[in-house]
């Protein structure tokens, strides 16, 4: 009797990478695996990793410092490591890891497998690996995890460089799919069910279709918006310095947009905005706020803010709770700043004490409570 290989994915992180993961599933289906819920029954454990913030990373290490013992039971159980990978993370990690491979490697997955062990991360920016692997991966169908909620990247990669941030680090550069790969997986998604379609990037509003140029953010989703079926579409992450006016428009006589908008602003201090390399101000941000209030009322608005950053004094950080109160946010995504690898801000002193990171995270979290009468209501995947 043939055995049937059993699968586990274990993701860490944002959307792209839940959306990563639906592939990942997909591909081992085609391959004869069948998922498994419990990480010990399984052949093959698959983790996709965030390296946003530290403590993610740590929650990878302790999950393999597990597989020691689960090989003791199975000697036939091979690990795998994908994500967002650092360099410093993956010489940590490919003692505990079988495999460590770039998601934009997928497709080659099958013929990697057969081997013993295969440790590979290449410049994610390198010139050569961008043009051979590009967003290809994406083109493999996702098995969603719920056929009602989607999510649909439109892009990978970032040119940023926000001095906090190891996105283009270990995601490369940006690099968009082409308008019509989109628009068929929303159409497809819609067919089966989807009643929301969040399009994703980690600069999702820096989209451009690569085969027609004219094609830009706003003018895709009016496209997306002229397609037929019961659904609400909403996107992640924009830049508020890409967020035009144009796009405002075309959001505002929308009747599919979900009215919902995160709009990270990361710090309300013009002093640690450009110690970030965010490339707006407070005032601009401001302004973008009331602009977007003004066309769509019934918006409701989160954001991201950083707490904490290298250099920041107290009362810079009583700027970023005056922004709160000003702004009201109906939502935050709060983090303490944790140094990461290879980035501008790693190379700054880490000067905020933790104790004090932890107290300014939980001031604007009572702020945020108080804003939002004690219920941060809205509804997050």
């Amino acid at each position: 009797m043939i055995k049937i290989m059993k699968y586990f994915i274990r993701t860490f992180g944002c959307q792209m990478n839940k959306s990563d993961s639906e592939r990942i599933a997909r591909l081992l289906e085609k391959q004869g695996y069948k998922e498994s819920s419990e990480m010990a029954e399984a052949d093959l454990i698959v983790v996709n990793m965030c390296s946003v913030r530290q403590s993610a990373v740590d929650r990878v290490y302790g999950m393999a410092k597990k597989f020691a013992k689960l090989k003791t039971q199975n000697s036939k159980l091979k690990t795998l490591l994908t994500g967002c990978v650092s360099k410093k993370d993956f010489l940590k990690f490919r003692n505990f890891f079988d495999f460590i491979l770039p998601i934009k490697t997928l497709s080659l997955w099958p013929r990697i497998l057969k081997k013993e062990k295969f440790h590979f991360l290449p410049d994610q920016r390198e010139k050569n690996f961008v043009e051979k692997f590009d967003c290809d991966y994406l083109k493999i169908k996702p098995k969603y995890k719920n056929p009602s909620l989607v999510f649909i990247p439109i892009s990978t990669g970032c040119d940023n460089f926000c001095s906090f941030c190891i996105v283009p680090f270990v995601r490369g550069p940006l690099v968009c799919r082409d308008h019509k790969e989109i628009l068929k997986e929303v159409k497809e998604a819609v067919k089966n069910g989807a009643k929301e379609i969040w399009l994703l990037g980690q600069n999702v509003n820096d989209y451009r279709s690569p085969s027609d140029e004219k094609i830009d953010f706003p003018q895709l989703l009016k496209m997306v918006e002229k397609i037929p079926g019961d659904f609400k579409f909403f996107f992640t992450s924009p830049h508020p310095k890409n967020f035009s006016d144009d796009l405002i428009e075309v959001l505002s006589q929308s009747k599919k947009f979900g009215k919902y908008l995160n709009l990270p602003v990361q710090s309300g201090d013009d002093t640690i905005l450009k110690k970030m390399n965010r490339n707006y101000t407070v005032k601009e941000y401001k302004n973008l706020v009331k602009k977007i209030r003004e066309k769509i009322p019934e918006i409701k608005l989160s954001t991201d803010v950083i707490v904490g950053f290298p250099g920041e004094t107290k009362r810079q950080f009583e700027n970023t709770l005056n922004l709160f109160k000003e702004i009201k946010f109906d939502y935050a995504y709060i983090g303490k700043f944790s140094p990461r690898p290879g980035t501008a801000a790693s190379k700054m002193e880490d000067n905020v004490p933790w104790k004090e990171k932890k107290e300014r995270e939980r001031k604007l979290r009572s702020v945020l409570k108080k804003i939002t009468g004690g219920s941060l209501a809205a509804r997050l995947f």
